[in-house]
């Protein structure tokens, strides 16, 4: 748990007051930039202007509301596709344990039915075509995970559940669960944790691509599903949400990912699959439908850029 030693203080304290200027900022930079490198990231410069302003003060900002704790810190991250919330998560990672905290990272993609369970699912609502919108998880296999990082008790370790995408040829399943050290703070990422349901009056006049009538009726059927999994978000501390300054840049970030895939000899999805998969979740919880409102209710939001580097980032007090 925490390591509240001396060195470790030390380390929080000045980074904290002193940012780019202190004496540990240098070391901690070499990290992160060997870090970035094997993510591909491939301008140094730039990562560790981001480190400056963006990661190194929110993971401060998440080791000073550990301290204030006698537990686990769970921290929702919520990002839409290509927003980096897997990437900001590693990061966040490496950077705490810096601080002398164990940090442990759990998606929503973990939380997945097992493949048996979805195929029944599918075939009493065809139109669960892909695993990902509500209904498709196991709600009490995530409390259950949360509440062990919570327990006070003795016991050091504990599981956490992990998902397999690529067994059965994509379809996925349940892999064996990992053992982890009780962390002192929990990233829960996915795209849509913390969302909130919504009024249906909503779906009156709604957005692209929800145009038919089945369409708006699947749209409801979401939105009502989603009332299952608020005390899973009730067990969040924090959220942090990442937001394109227009979601469907994420189309395009999709494809860019897919072709990097495929230029590497991996299999990939063409354009127009591409298309029908990302407006099949934009129809299933549309960014600005279920998205927008948490802009004005998150702890902290951040904005990104159509070339992914992040813009403003603002508190809700």
């Amino acid at each position: 748990m925490y390591r509240e030693d001396s060195l470790y203080s030390a380390k929080l304290n000045s980074l904290l007051s002193e940012g780019k200027k202190s004496e540990f900022f240098a070391e901690l930079s070499a990290k992160v930039w060997a870090m970035c490198d094997r993510l591909g990231f491939e301008d140094r410069d730039l990562a560790i202007a981001t480190l400056e302003k963006f990661w190194l003060p929110l993971a401060v900002d998440l080791a000073t509301a550990r301290q204030k704790m006698d537990r686990t810190l769970i921290q929702g991250i919520l990002g839409g596709q290509g927003t980096g919330k897997s990437t900001l998560c590693i990061l966040l990672k490496l950077i705490l344990n810096y601080l002398g905290l164990t940090v442990a990272n759990l998606s929503i993609d973990d939380l997945y039915l097992t493949r048996e369970h979805r195929q029944e699912l599918k075939r009493q609502d065809p139109r669960l075509i892909w695993r990902g919108p509500p209904g498709t998880h196991d709600l009490t296999l995530g409390i259950e995970a949360i509440d062990r990082c919570l327990q006070r008790d003795g016991d050091r370790h504990i599981s956490l559940p992990r998902f397999d995408k690529s067994a059965y040829n994509g379809s996925g399943d349940r892999a064996n669960p990992e053992t982890v050290i009780k962390p002192d703070i929990l990233l829960f990422e996915g795209w849509f944790v913390g969302v909130q349901p919504i009024e249906e009056s909503c779906f009156k006049n709604p957005p692209h691509p929800i145009i038919t009538a089945k369409d708006i009726q699947f749209a409801k059927d979401n939105n009502r599903r989603l009332q299952a999994y608020l005390p899973l978000w009730n067990k969040l501390d924090r959220l942090i949400v990442l937001y394109p300054e227009d979601y469907r840049t994420s189309k395009q970030w999709r494809k860019e990912a897919e072709q990097k895939m495929m230029a590497s000899d991996k299999t990939g999805m063409s354009e127009e699959e591409i298309d029908r998969f990302v407006e099949y979740f934009w129809q299933s919880l549309h960014p600005e439908l279920f998205i927008k409102p948490l802009l004005k209710t998150a702890d902290i939001v951040v904005e990104i850029n159509s070339d992914r580097s992040f813009g403003r980032i603002y508190r809700n007090e």
